[in-house]
């Protein structure tokens, strides 16, 4: 089982991408649990998933979430603008499986 989380502004536009790579992860018969949350509650859900993307339009604060990821040890990325923009799901989710090794 591999814990994302995607880290926004809002969620909004974020939601529907995790409900994109839920979809999926359970096509391709991967056990995951993808959430989105608030730049607000980074530090509540760092310590409780395996990766942390950063989406685009927070893409200014992925130096500090990646310095605090890597205490944690959760990998970090930054979510591509155009694979976000059409929401590509599986994509993004081959990129968090990448990150977590």
């Amino acid at each position: 089982m591999i814990k994302i989380f995607l880290c926004c502004a809002a969620g909004m536009s974020t939601s529907m991408v995790v409900n994109k790579m839920r979809k999926a992860a359970e096509e391709a018969d991967i056990k995951a649990e993808i959430n989105a949350y608030s730049i607000s509650a980074f530090e509540t859900e760092v310590k409780k998933n395996d990766v942390c993307l950063v989406a685009p339009q927070v893409k200014y604060k992925f130096a500090e979430f990646s310095k605090r990821c890597e205490e944690e040890n959760v990998a970090c990325g930054q979510i591509d603008m155009m694979q976000y923009g059409m929401m590509k799901g599986k994509e993004i989710l081959q990129q968090a499986i990448n990150l977590k090794g």
